[in-house]
């Protein structure tokens, strides 16, 4: 009897300690945050948009250029979405230092409330727990003319100076993730897609 109650005890503590482990593992990943740091890159039917306030600001040679990308109904875009991601996990703040690896972050990209696109990353990246910005960066293209032409020609030139967060206009950039990070108890996925927005850290 005093054997099986020992054995009991052994179990419910090994029980007790696995589960403290899960839960310190699923709190640390919890506190990854990530945010939209800046659009690099950025180029308009093979255009470089860096330094554009305005469409007055393109040279003749790429003015013609967009104009006859314009008539043939395309106006490619490519830039890539720089994601900065953060884990708090250093050590401090009763957290245990917990690196991690994202294993996949599938993302749906919105402009100005228009979803554009869906993706994920081509390998993991790894995040570790130093409390410092790791930047994932996110390589996006689409025709601007097919999901924008509605706009016109200058308005779809304007939008795009507005990505790349040079014009003078607002244009709201969003990003929906729902990354998969890999821990030393499997895989882990929040329930739901978090907003990545500018400025500040949202949290997973």
């Amino acid at each position: 009897m005093k054997n099986q109650i020992k054995l009991l005890s052994l179990i419910l503590l090994v029980a007790l300690i696995s589960g403290c482990s899960v839960y310190k593992t699923v709190m640390n990943v919890s506190r990854l945050k990530y945010k939209l740091n800046n659009v690099s890159n950025i180029t308009v039917a093979g255009v470089n948009v860096a330094g554009k306030l305005r469409v007055a600001d393109f040279s003749l040679r790429d003015g013609m250029s967009l104009t006859a990308a314009f008539s043939r109904g395309s106006l490619p875009i490519s830039f890539t979405l720089n994601i900065a991601a953060v884990n708090p996990n250093n050590g401090t703040g009763g957290y245990a230092r917990t690196d991690a690896t994202i294993k996949a972050f599938p993302y749906r990209l919105l402009i100005d409330g228009k979803e554009i696109l869906s993706g994920n990353l081509s390998s993991p990246v790894s995040v570790p727990g130093t409390g410092e910005a790791v930047i994932i960066p996110v390589s996006i293209s689409f025709d601007l003319f097919k999901s924008f032409k509605d706009k016109g020609y200058e308005g779809i030139l304007n939008l795009a100076m507005n990505i790349a967060g040079l014009g003078n206009t607002p244009t709201t950039v969003q990003l929906y993730v729902k990354p998969t990070i890999k821990t030393v108890i499997g895989d882990l996925t929040p329930p739901s897609e978090i907003k990545v927005i500018e400025k500040e850290f949202t949290k997973q």
